[in-house]
């Protein structure tokens, strides 16, 4: 009841044909000609340095605040002991 069924005579397996290969690989080239102008490359260029120097801006900016609430965390407690 449990056991599988096989069937009789089993299909064969499809057959896959290539194509030809390309007489003339030698000819072809990899990549696509791509032409980028120097504005683009200069706009890519300031836009990193506008985001570098932003990301700087801000790690200074939380360093600088995580030292003040360290501060004011010391000078609370200590002000409440008294």
């Amino acid at each position: 009841m449990f056991l599988p069924q096989y069937p009789d005579s089993p299909t064969p397996p499809p057959a896959h044909t290539h194509a030809p290969a390309d007489p003339a690989p030698a000819q072809r080239t990899p990549f696509p000609q791509v032409s980028i102008s120097t504005g683009a490359i200069a706009t890519v260029i300031v836009g990193g340095v506008v985001l570098t120097a932003l990301l700087a801006a801000v790690a200074v900016t939380a360093i600088s605040v995580a030292v003040a609430a360290v501060v004011l965390r010391s000078m609370l407690r200590d002000h409440h002991r008294r």
